[in-house]
C-alpha cells in the first residue's frame, strides 16, 4: 500500500499547533512504526501513551469498529481500568450510546463534559462513574474514504470542557490512529494476498509484455520446472504449441487488444507430457511502467477430462465390444433425421438392420457367461470387418446388434449386406476348446418408408427380427404392414389377457379320451378356450403371449380351479373320470414358481376332508422342454405330486428333443404320441415304424400310451393293431363345453348299466 499521500495529509500545520515539536515527535514515532510494519496493537498503544504524555491527566483509548460495522471493540487503553475496558468491549454503536458509540454512529466528534448528567450516558453512566471517569471526549477515526474505522477518546476524572488545543490534539490522534489502522490493514491484506498467491492449488504467473516472469507461485514453478528452470521467461507459444491454432490465435488477439481471455487448451508440461488446461488470462495495466502485464491462471484439468472421456465412453459405448450402444445409436439416428446439413431428403434416408444371435442363451448356460462374452466380442470383430466404413455398427442389447446403412438402398443391396453378414459369421467360432457355429435372425426396416421417427423405426426392425425368429430362425425379414398388424394384434391380446379372468372370458372345453376297443370314455383333457369380442381366439395365438408375459401362471391356476370344480360336480353325479390338465413350462421355470405350484395344491387340499382330495383323478400334462431342464427341484416337485396320487404325462411326445435318458430319469407315467405322427401313418411304412418304436419304448419303460389326433378310420385301425390303451381325436369326439361333456358322460353311464 502506498502511504505517501496519507502521510502528507496528516502532517501537522505549525501555524495551528502550538505544540509543533511535540506533534512532529508523535508523527515521527507513529510513522516509523508504520514503516517498520509494527503490529497494530503496539502502534495504537504507543499513540495512546504519546497523547497522555502531551496532556497530563488524560486517560486515552482507541476502540475499533467491528467487521459488521455495528459494534466497538477494544483497541488500546493501557491506563483505563480493566473492568471498564471489559464492560465496553463489543458495545453496539448508536446515536445515544455514550461518547464513542455516538461518535462512531454519527461519524462526528462527541464531547461529553459531564457523564453523570449527559443524556447519551444515562443508560451506561454507572460503568464509567464506578471507574472514576466523569468526562469523555470522542473523535471518530476515519479512513481516506471517510468510513469510520473506530474512535479515539480522552477521559478525565473531573467534569471538564476541552480547550482549542485539546480539540486539535484529539483530532491529531484520530488522524494518526487512522494512518496506523489503514497501513496495518493494508499490510495484512498484502501478506494475506501473498499467502493466497503462494498457496493457490493452481498455477499462477504474472508476466510482462515481453513474457518476462514478474511473479510465479510454487504450482507454476512445479508445472514448468522441466524446461523453465530459471523462470525468467514464460515461453507461452511453446507451452501452448499442441493447442488448436485457431484457439491460440483468438487468445493472442484478445490479449493484444487488452481483453481478458478464458478457455481450454493443451499445455506442454514437459517435452513428452501434454496436459489439458483451463486457462484464464487477465490483462493488468502497470501504472509505473505504463505497460500491460498478464496474469496467467493455469489449471491442470487432465484428470477431469479423462473422467469426462470415460463417462462419455461408458454413456455412449458398449464396454464389452467397444461398439456404440443403444443410446448413441438413438442419438445418431435422430441427428441424421434432423440434420440441416443434408439438403436433400434422399440423403436423410437409411436402413436399419437388427441382428439377433439364435439360441445365444444356450451358450451362456452351457459354456458360462465369460465364454458368452468372448463370443460377443468375436461377433463384433467379424461384423466390423465386413461392413462398409459409412455403416454404423452398434450393440444394443445382450446378443442384439444393429447396423445403420445410410442412403436409399435397393432391396437387392440390403439382401447382399445380410448375406455378407451371415457369411462372415458362418465360420465356426473357437471358444473354450469348442467350435461353435452361429446363426442369426435379422430384421430390416427403412426410413422413412416404414416409420417417421427413431423409436418407430427401431420397433419396425425389431418386429421384423422377431418375425424371422418365428419362421424358424437363421433367416431375415423385411418389415411390412402384415408384420405391423401381427404386432398390433399381439399387443392388443396382451392387454386383454390382463383382464380376461376377471371378465370371465375363459372357459374349459373337454375332449374325451377313449378306450379304442370299446369306445368308452376313460379320461378327458381340459382345453382352455378364450372368447374375446364374440370370437374364439386360438390357443396357438394367445398361449405364447401369456407365457411371454407371465400371465400364464395365473391362467394355469384358473384352469386347475375349474378342473377341480368339474371333478367335484362329476363326483356328485357319480360320473367321475380322470382329467388331464396342461401345465406350461413357465410355471416350473424358477424355484419360487415351483413352490407356488405345490402351495396351490396344499391350499386347495385344506378345503377338503382328510384324504378326500381327488389327486388320483388328476393327470398333469407337461412338455419335453421341461424334461430338458433336468433340475432336481422339478424332479422333487413331480415326485411329490405323484406320491400324492397324480399322474405325469408327456404331451406331444416326439416333437421336441425326445430322449430315452429323459424318459428313464424323469418321473413320468404316460406319453402322448403327437398327432403329427398319427396323421403321417398313411404316408408309408417308415412313419408306421416310428410309432411302433415309440410304443415299444414306452412299454419297455412301463409307461401308458395315449394316441392323440386320431381322425380317420385308417389311423384308428393302425392304433388298434398297436394295442394302444387310449385314443384321443376327432374320430371319436371333438372338444366340447362342460354341459355337453356332462350329458355325454351321463348318456354313456346309462348305456353301460
Amino acid at each position: 500500500m502506498d502511504i505517501g499521500p496519507n502521510i502528507i495529509s496528516t502532517l501537522p500545520d505549525s501555524s495551528q499547533d502550538p505544540y509543533h515539536e511535540s506533534s512532529l515527535e508523535r508523527y515521527s514515532t507513529i510513522l516509523n512504526m508504520v514503516l517498520q510494519g509494527q503490529p497494530l496493537g503496539e502502534m495504537l498503544h504507543a499513540l495512546v501513551l504519546l497523547i497522555e504524555a502531551q496532556k497530563i491527566g488524560t486517560r486515552a483509548s482507541v476502540l475499533l469498529i467491528s467487521d459488521d460495522g455495528k459494534r466497538l471493540l477494544s483497541g488500546a487503553a493501557p491506563n483505563l481500568p480493566d473492568t471498564y475496558n471489559q464492560a465496553i468491549h463489543g458495545v453496539e454503536i448508536g446515536p445515544e450510546v455514550g461518547s464513542c458509540g455516538a461518535a462512531a454512529f454519527l461519524c462526528q466528534r462527541v464531547i461529553v463534559e459531564d457523564i453523570d448528567n449527559h443524556p447519551n450516558w444515562q443508560k451506561y453512566k454507572e460503568i464509567p462513574l464506578k471507574s472514576g471517569l466523569k468526562a469523555c471526549w470522542s473523535e471518530p477515526i476515519k479512513d481516506s474514504n471517510n468510513n469510520v474505522l473506530g474512535t479515539f477518546a480522552m477521559y478525565y476524572d473531573t467534569v471538564k470542557s476541552p480547550t482549542e488545543q485539546d480539540l486539535i490534539l484529539i483530532q491529531e490522534a484520530a488522524r494518526l490512529a487512522s494512518l496506523a489502522i489503514e497501513r496495518s490493514r493494508g499490510m495484512h491484506v498484502q501478506r494475506l494476498s501473498s499467502k493466497i498467491f503462494s498457496s493457490l492449488p493452481i498455477a499462477l504467473v504474472i508476466t510482462s509484455e515481453d513474457n518476462s516472469v514478474l511473479l510465479a507461485n510454487p504450482v507454476f514453478k512445479a508445472l514448468t520446472s522441466t524446461y523453465y528452470a530459471n523462470l525468467k521467461l514464460f515461453d507461452v507459444q511453446r507451452f501452448l504449441s499442441h493447442s488448436s491454432p485457431s484457439v491460440t490465435a483468438d487468445l493472442f488477439d484478445s490479449l493484444s487488444r487488452g481483453h481478458a481471455w478464458q478457455g481450454e487448451l493443451k499445455g506442454l508440461k514437459n517435452d513428452n507430457d501434454i496436459i489439458d488446461i483451463a486457462l484464464t488470462v487477465t490483462v493488468i495495466r502497470d501504472t509505473f511502467t505504463q505497460q500491460n502485464c498478464f496474469a496467467w491462471l493455469i489449471n491442470d484439468i487432465s484428470a477431469r477430462k479423462n473422467a469426462e472421456q470415460l463417462i462419455h465412453f461408458q454413456t455412449n459405448y458398449d464396454q464389452l465390444t467397444g461398439l456404440v450402444n443403444r443410446k448413441h445409436l438413438f442419438h445418431s439416428l435422430q441427428s441424421m433425421i434432423e440434420s440441416d446439413d443434408l439438403h436433400h431428403e434422399s440423403e436423410k434416408q437409411f436402413s436399419l438392420m437388427l441382428i439377433d444371435i439364435d439360441h445365444f442363451k444356450q451358450i451362456n448356460d452351457t459354456l458360462g457367461h465369460d465364454k458368452g462374452d468372448l463370443v460377443l466380442k468375436l461377433v463384433a470383430k467379424r461384423l466390423s470387418s465386413v461392413i462398409p466404413e459409412n455403416v454404423l455398427l452398434s450393440r444394443i442389447a445382450a446378443d442384439e446388434f444393429a447396423l445403420v446403412l445410410p442412403g436409399k438402398l435397393s432391396t437387392d443391396s440390403l439382401i447382399n449386406m445380410v448375406n455378407d453378414v451371415s457369411a462372415v459369421l458362418d465360420n465356426p467360432f473357437s471358444v473354450g476348446g469348442q467350435h461353435l457355429k452361429l446363426t442369426i435372425s435379422t430384421g430390416l426396416a427403412r426410413y422413412p418408408d416404414d416409420a417417421e421417427n427413431v423409436e418407430q423405426i427401431l420397433n419396425c426392425a425389431t418386429q421384423a427380427m422377431y418375425n424371422a425368429k418365428s419362421h424358424g430362425r437363421n433367416c431375415f425379414r423385411f418389415f411390412n404392414q402384415q408384420i405391423q398388424k401381427d404386432a398390433e394384434r399381439s399387443a392388443e391380446l396382451h392387454m386383454r389377457l390382463k383382464s380376461a379372468i376377471s371378465n370371465n372370458e375363459f372357459a374349459l372345453y373337454y375332449q374325451p379320451i377313449v378306450n379304442p376297443h370299446n369306445g368308452l370314455i376313460v379320461k378327458a383333457e381340459c382345453l382352455l378356450r378364450w372368447q374375446y369380442d364374440g370370437r374364439f381366439i386360438s390357443p396357438d395365438e394367445f398361449i405364447p403371449i401369456a407365457e411371454q408375459s407371465g400371465f400364464i401362471v395365473n391362467i394355469g391356476e384358473w384352469v386347475r380351479n375349474e378342473a377341480l370344480n368339474t371333478i367335484a360336480i362329476l363326483q356328485q353325479r357319480g360320473l367321475t373320470i380322470p382329467l388331464s390338465i396342461n401345465v406350461s413350462t413357465i410355471e416350473f421355470w424358477t424355484t419360487d414358481l415351483q413352490q407356488r405350484f405345490l402351495r396351490y395344491f396344499d391350499e386347495k387340499q385344506s378345503e377338503y376332508d382328510a384324504g378326500q382330495f381327488p389327486y388320483s383323478f388328476i393327470t398333469l400334462e407337461i412338455t419335453e422342454s421341461l424334461m430338458m431342464k433336468q433340475l432336481d427341484t422339478i424332479n422333487q416337485l413331480l415326485n411329490e405330486l405323484r406320491h400324492r396320487g397324480m399322474q405325469i404325462s408327456v404331451d406331444d411326445f416326439g416333437t421336441g428333443y425326445s430322449s430315452l435318458s429323459y424318459l428313464a430319469n424323469f418321473p413320468v407315467d404316460q406319453v402322448k404320441i403327437d398327432k403329427s405322427f398319427i396323421q403321417k401313418i398313411s404316408m408309408g411304412a417308415r412313419h408306421e415304424a416310428l410309432i411302433e418304436a415309440i410304443v415299444s419304448m414306452s412299454r419297455a419303460l412301463d409307461l401308458t400310451i395315449v394316441a392323440e389326433g386320431v381322425e380317420t378310420q385308417a389311423e384308428f385301425d393302425f392304433i388298434k393293431l398297436q394295442d394302444i390303451e387310449s385314443v384321443q381325436g376327432y374320430y371319436f369326439h371333438k372338444p366340447m363345453p362342460q354341459q355337453a361333456f356332462f350329458e355325454l358322460l351321463a348318456k354313456q353311464s346309462q348305456t353301460t348299466i
